[in-house]
């Protein structure tokens, strides 16, 4: 499966939910996301740009994970666009000790609190970080995604095809804070924002 897609900050959720909600869009998941990247100790996966993810979703009905491999990082016509592949799993916990049994570590840990929603064949979420600026990610083919980018209501010019540490550069070079993409982030020992 194909994955195109785009970023923004989002100046105001409650405006952008408003508008999108307007336009016909379903809301499908709202409660927190938390992604663990894995790679070898000599980071054979990233020196591909290849990403290995266990990904877990979880709400007031519990959780539900998928594992997803994504290719290399291509762009076409200003989109990001990868080869994504995942399957959902049951028990994220299980899954988390076979990989770690294979040789995988935890190279990067995101948590976050979003909304995503369905408008027409695009997705689009909206992301609070535990420190750093909202986001807004639409997926989809680019027909979908420019319908979808319309309705949410923010210039067209504020979504780039840009990886997220590069959002959460500007955001410390705008505010002089270390950006925090995870729960652990927030530790005063923790790692400046690396390449993702």
């Amino acid at each position: 499966m194909r994955e195109v897609e785009l970023k923004a900050v989002l100046d105001s959720w409650s405006d952008a939910r408003a508008r999108l909600m307007k336009a016909g869009a379903t809301a499908n998941f709202a409660g927190r996301l938390e992604d663990r990247r894995y790679d070898t100790n000599d980071r054979s996966l990233a020196s591909r740009d290849i990403v290995l993810r266990l990904r877990t979703y979880r709400d007031e009905r519990g959780a539900r994970a998928e594992l997803e491999y994504k290719g290399p990082t291509g762009y076409e016509r200003g989109y990001k666009v990868r080869e994504e592949i995942g399957c959902t799993v049951l028990d994220p916990e299980s899954i988390a000790v076979i990989l770690a049994g294979l040789g995988y570590i935890v190279t990067r840990p995101i948590d976050r609190d979003i909304e995503q929603f369905e408008l027409g064949e695009a997705m689009v979420r909206f992301e609070r970080y535990p420190r750093m600026d909202d986001l807004v990610e639409v997926e989809g083919e680019p027909e979908a995604l420019e319908r979808a980018i319309a309705a949410l209501g923010i210039p067209r010019g504020e979504f780039n095809a840009d990886r997220l540490t590069d959002f959460a550069v500007r955001y410390e070079a705008r505010t002089g804070k270390h950006a925090a993409l995870s729960d652990a982030d927030l530790s005063d020992t923790a790692p400046a924002v690396r390449e993702l």
